[in-house]
């Protein structure tokens, strides 16, 4: 036999071999046909692959999270932050709400309850919000919220709010992590609201300062009037919610947030709405993915098939792809958690 003959046959025995002993990869709790997990896996390994021309550096693997809807859930039976601010202004014995905002959140809980249109708000939920915690320290704060989080979650037995995460896509930001992608959220809620949420969670992956989220601002409990530029922080202060919005982290503001706070483009982008195209888009712009999951799961949680067509119609003219929670996830909350009947009673 010809040497180079010989050697042809030892280089494809050599790479049938290397392929045989290559396991396909499948991410937890997703079903095995899955297309939208082939594809995330598929693209993760081209870029993690030193030998592949679309190889990125660790440095540059930069993932951007959406929060509710995406990793959480948004139906419990609305976000966990309207949800927060519902209990806030009537079910918080030990606080007295504004009779206009306690009316309004009657009036909220009963259209949530009833799934009919979210009532007039004489502001916004989230500068309602603003005021309603004010001259709490940051620390009061913190502990409400994860004293809430021990609450059950509405619309669901063996679930309690803090538990309300989609069991898929805590093995897909696990699965990221471990092939260097440095992880973000960006969040239309409040940021101290999201690092309470993920920190038993999702806090092994995603530390508090990876979190963007819209914020309220802040004072030190002497600084009165003035203003902080001028104020030095005394050994006497603490860091209080002063009671406004400062910022609401939405659609393209989501996109100037990662500009500003991480400074690389992301090369995946996970969302579930439209307050999350912009950021889609920029990935898209700079050679990324985006990938967006469709509320098109009755059976298991609150979702809405029209509501998905639509989306996913959006998302297939931006060349964007989506996630079937319905056909391509094994689970959603846990195989011991159960949808139940919402009583507007």
């Amino acid at each position: 036999m010809k040497r180079n003959t010989l050697f042809m046959l030892v280089l494809a025995l050599t790479i049938t071999l290397s392929g045989c002993s290559k396991k396909a990869v499948n991410i937890p709790y997703w079903a095995k046909d899955s297309i939208a997990m082939k594809s995330i896996v598929s693209y993760v390994a081209s870029v993690t692959d030193e030998q592949s021309f679309d190889y990125i550096p660790a440095s540059q693997r930069i993932v951007v999270f959406d929060m509710d809807g995406t990793l959480y859930g948004e139906l419990f039976p609305s976000y966990f932050d309207d949800c927060l601010l519902i209990h806030r202004l009537l079910h918080d014995d030990n606080y007295k709400a504004p009779e206009e905002y306690r009316e309004y959140a009657e009036a909220f809980e009963s259209a949530l309850l009833s799934n009919e249109p979210e009532p007039d708000s004489p502001k916004s939920g989230a500068q309602i919000a603003a005021e309603s915690f004010q001259g709490l320290s940051v620390e009061e704060y913190q502990a409400y919220i994860k004293e809430f989080m021990s609450e059950p979650a509405i619309g669901f037995e063996g679930m309690s709010y803090g538990e309300g995460f989609f069991q898929p896509m805590i093995a897909l930001v696990k699965y990221l992590y471990d092939n260097d992608f440095t992880i973000f959220i960006s969040s239309g809620s409040e940021r101290t609201i999201v690092r309470e949420l993920i920190n038993d969670t999702l806090g092994e992956w995603i530390p508090p300062y990876n979190i963007i989220g819209s914020s309220f601002t802040l004072e030190a409990t002497s600084q009165g009037d003035t203003d902080g530029r001028k104020y030095n922080f005394s050994k006497d202060d603490e860091v209080l919610l002063e009671g406004n919005l400062e910022f609401k982290n939405q659609k393209t503001n989501k996109v100037f947030t990662i500009v500003e706070e991480i400074g690389v483009y992301p090369l995946l982008v996970f969302g579930n709405s439209s307050s999350d195209l912009a950021m889609a888009q920029y990935a898209l712009q700079h050679g990324g993915k985006a990938y967006m999951l469709l509320c098109d799961d009755t059976e298991r949680d609150y979702g809405d098939i029209s509501v998905a067509n639509e989306f996913a119609d959006a998302c297939k003219e931006m060349g964007i792809e989506t996630i079937s929670m319905r056909d391509e996830f094994e689970t959603i909350y846990g195989s011991n958690v159960k949808k139940t009947q919402i009583n507007p009673n």
